[in-house]
């Protein structure tokens, strides 16, 4: 797949494509991305990318021109008119939320381009005529949308076939089973008096499988209940989380 991220800030990116699993899904030949500089699309001496807003107020608006212009450049058009496999969004702290879900339906795509937003908004015609959606990373903000496109662009490239060594690590992970994932301890087994559970050093597979789900489900309730609406539970769960603890 490709990823192109259009920014006002492109030196920010480099250095973070080049290690990890980002790196290794370049070097894999599963991903591919660019990184678009918004200035090269503007048409006046200063690379202008944002304006004062009409109406007055603080802060300075992104510019749709550079944006449009962008775009058009990569062959992803206005929203309705762009190819299939082709999705358009908007880095923005009033978006949609970014969930490992999301990172999934991403991994499927043939091309994601994210826009990152910056200053105080971006021109509200981009979000209803040039983009598919808007995406959040979390309910906070940032200086601008590259932290937040960086975020996505990891996820979904751990996610792509051959990246991760392992893929049965990816599929433990938190959130992708729609639960926390269990704790997780190593060698020494014990130190400063602080021990690994025992069925961890007992060798028994199905054991070990059985504590992880439980604690799995456990850690969830403690400290994302939220999620475990949606998350697919047993009855025997489910009565186990009711149970006095």
């Amino acid at each position: 797949m490709r990823i192109t991220l259009l920014t006002i800030f492109p030196d920010m990116f480099p250095a973070a494509f080049a290690e990890g699993m980002i790196r290794a899904a370049r070097e894999k030949g599963r991903l591919g991305l660019a990184v678009v500089n918004l200035r090269d699309f503007t048409r006046d001496t200063h690379r202008t990318t944002d304006d004062s807003p009409f109406g007055g107020g603080a802060g300075m608006v992104m510019k749709i021109e550079p944006i449009d212009r962008a775009l058009e450049s990569l062959n992803a058009g206005t929203k309705g008119a762009r190819p299939a496999g082709t999705r358009v969004l908007l880095m923005s702290p009033q978006g949609a939320m970014f969930t490992q879900r999301t990172a999934l339906e991403f991994a499927n795509l043939e091309h994601l381009v994210l826009l990152c937003g910056r200053y105080k908004a971006v021109d509200e015609r981009v979000a209803e005529h040039l983009v598919d959606g808007e995406l959040s990373i979390g309910d906070f903000v940032l200086s601008g949308g590259e932290p937040a496109a960086l975020c996505v662009v990891d996820a979904v490239a751990r996610l792509l076939p051959d990246v991760v060594g392992d893929f049965d690590s990816v599929e433990s992970d938190s959130f992708h089973s729609g639960l926390l994932d269990a704790p997780y301890y190593t060698r020494p087994a014990e130190y400063r008096g602080w021990k690994t559970p025992d069925v961890l050093l007992s060798g028994n597979h199905a054991a070990i499988a059985k504590w992880r789900r439980e604690q799995a489900v456990l850690r969830t309730a403690a400290r994302r209940p939220d999620l475990l609406e949606g998350a697919e539970l047993t009855a025997a769960e489910r009565r186990a989380l009711k149970a006095p603890r």
